[in-house]
């Protein structure tokens, strides 16, 4: 196992810890301090056309909303994640043994054991949560 795999790792595990908990300060310290985030969820939470959000002040921003606002159907079922070092991903598939999800598909760039770049792919199920139908 190389160093950028075991970051990769770790980042998998404490980004999903924070998620759970909420813990805005743990989220953000995985981030490096010009990263960016990109999603749908940007454009809906931020009123903006952009979906991208950089830089420490915007990411906590942006991170604070979805914490404040994540709907019922946001769960963190998944199986594992792939990684060649650099990048990560993983999928939260709509089916889960608990009902349906948000069916999301995560990507991050990793770079001094950091997150980089951090892109979110959503899901018809997902969007119709967003919609509100």
């Amino acid at each position: 196992m190389t160093a950028t795999r075991n970051d990769a790792e770790r980042i998998y595990r404490l980004w999903d810890e924070a998620l759970g908990s909420k813990d805005l300060e743990a989220a953000l310290a995985l981030y490096a301090p010009d990263a960016s985030i990109e999603s749908p969820l940007v454009q809906h939470l931020m009123q903006t056309k952009h979906g991208v959000v950089s830089g420490t002040d915007n990411l906590r921003e942006f991170i604070t909303r979805v914490f404040r606002t994540n709907p019922p159907q946001r769960k963190r079922f998944k199986q594992g994640f792939f990684s060649d070092g650099r990048v990560i991903t993983w999928e939260y598939p709509r089916q889960s043994p608990d009902g349906d999800q948000m069916d999301l598909v995560e990507v991050m760039e990793i770079a001094n054991g950091l997150i980089q770049r951090h892109r979110v792919y959503w899901g018809w199920y997902a969007l119709n949560v967003l919609r509100g139908s």
